[in-house]
């Protein structure tokens, strides 16, 4: 299976640099009412954590943030402008992230995601993730009031991975 979309054959996906993060912070606040601070992002440029952006036409779409230590990637951040969505390019992202941890020994990747989010739990699932628990009250929502993060994981040790 390719990890592009049709329609998606001139989407790069490159690592992510301090000029991005204008646009990347331009994404995430329009994407989240609690959106990453600027110094999270800085600093996971600075501690050298895998960070990739997705750009089209000289347009940057959207970004993806891993970390990898002991094994084990955890996806931090991923995340794609409202008006790209629906693309496939969160897809493109995820599918780098995994097959360039599977390149450098990873077993298995992991991922915070709002249960109300329903068509990032559709692609996590789609591309073989798994809910494996759940983290009571991690995300901010309005009103001082939390929602649960599920914890979802896939192994990357498939001898036909999907994101090949």
């Amino acid at each position: 299976m390719s990890a592009v979309p049709e329609g998606n054959q001139d989407l790069a996906v490159r690592v992510m640099t301090d000029a991005d993060l204008s646009e990347v912070l331009e994404i995430e606040r329009q994407s989240y009412g609690f959106p990453w601070a600027p110094g999270i992002f800085q600093d996971c440029l600075r501690v050298g954590y895998a960070c990739w952006v997705a750009e089209k036409d000289g347009r940057l779409l959207g970004y993806l943030i891993m970390s990898m230590a002991a094994g084990e990637a955890h996806v931090l951040n991923l995340c794609v402008g409202p008006a790209s969505r629906r693309q496939g390019i969160g897809r493109r992202l995820l599918a780098h992230a995994m097959s360039v941890a599977h390149r450098c020994g990873v077993d298995s990747m992991f991922l915070e995601v709002r249960p109300s989010n329903r068509s990032a739990l559709g692609l996590y699932e789609a591309i073989g993730f798994h809910e494996v628990g759940l983290r009571p009250a991690y995300y901010p929502m309005s009103g001082g009031r939390r929602e649960d993060g599920v914890i979802m994981a896939c192994s990357l040790g498939s001898a036909d991975p999907l994101w090949d």
